[in-house]
């Protein structure tokens, strides 16, 4: 689908999004294109979006506790006792015991979620990356200073950054 048919359809099904700027939808279809890889990957390494987040979470940010990966999933504290059962049960995360508070047990995934994830998720990565590397110096110049702000923006949830301006 093309850029304008997107934006058309975006203003289509939400008519308060004609008012933002067509890098901002672009924007808005990245987002929406990174969810929908994530289902699709979801779906190959057969489990549902909410365990392929717990994965991805536990991947990127190394071990957390329970009550940490809860929040960031958004799911309640029995929710993520169900579902670290199952990953566990299916051999992609392990409860370690924390070396500095043994009282508290981390969650880590397993060198074969690791492998799993990783194969899953490469052809969209050298994909990526293709593009990456094709950019100029001056557009990745561009393109890495334009992502960091987005992602600055993106963490702060919409509100102010409070570093902003220092």
């Amino acid at each position: 689908m093309s850029e304008e048919a997107l934006r058309n359809e975006a203003i289509r099904r939400e008519p308060a999004l004609a008012a933002l700027d067509e890098t901002t939808l672009a924007v808005n279809a990245l987002i929406s294109a990174s969810q929908d890889l994530t289902v699709r990957m979801a779906r190959e390494m057969r489990m549902n979006v909410t365990d392929m987040r717990a994965i991805l979470l536990l991947s990127e940010h190394g071990p957390l506790g329970a009550t940490e990966l809860a929040g960031r999933l958004g799911i309640t504290l029995a929710s993520t006792t169900v579902l670290v059962d199952r990953l566990r049960r299916d051999g992609y995360l392990e409860r370690v015991r924390d070396d500095a508070d043994r009282r508290r047990i981390t969650l880590t995934v397993t060198a074969s979620a690791r492998t799993a994830s990783l194969t899953a998720w490469l052809p969209a990565i050298r994909g990526i990356d293709e593009i990456s590397r094709s950019l100029t110096g001056t557009e990745r110049t561009f393109a890495l200073n334009l992502l960091r702000r987005l992602a600055k923006a993106m963490h702060h949830g919409g509100r102010p950054d409070p570093g902003a301006g220092t």
